[in-house]
């Protein structure tokens, strides 16, 4: 069974810092881009960062959505099979669930699709 697992949320102040992990576990063949969503509520879920997979030739390495640009870092550790996204200077806007999205292909079978961790909420005080 494959499936993401993520971790790392809780409650800070505006202004602090969080780390999310996320990792992918199972019977695993191959893993191309992975990335972090979020949804707050009543909003529709965003792309927070992605990161590709080093073998994803002519693909930009990490991407950034603009809300969240110069403030989040999204890294990838292949031989964990974990992407981390590290959140600065974080604001009440950021209030939301972060969910892990992973494009993998599973050794049963060998098809290409696209999963979804279980989601860590992350909550920012002001």
């Amino acid at each position: 069974q494959v499936r993401l697992v993520e971790s790392g949320g809780g409650l800070v102040q505006a202004g602090q810092s969080l780390r999310l992990s996320c990792a992918a576990s199972g019977s695993i063949f191959s893993i191309d881009t992975m990335g972090w969503y979020r949804q707050a509520p009543g909003k529709q879920r965003e792309l927070v960062a992605s990161i590709a997979s080093i073998t994803s030739p002519g693909t930009a390495t990490a991407n950034v959505g603009d809300p969240v640009k110069g403030r989040f870092t999204i890294s990838r550790d292949n031989a964990k099979n974990t992407i981390y996204l590290q959140m600065n200077s974080l604001k009440p806007e950021d209030t939301a669930v972060y969910y892990c999205n992973a494009v993998m292909a599973p050794t049963i079978d060998l098809r290409w699709r696209n999963y979804w961790g279980q989601g860590t909420q992350v909550t920012v005080s002001s």
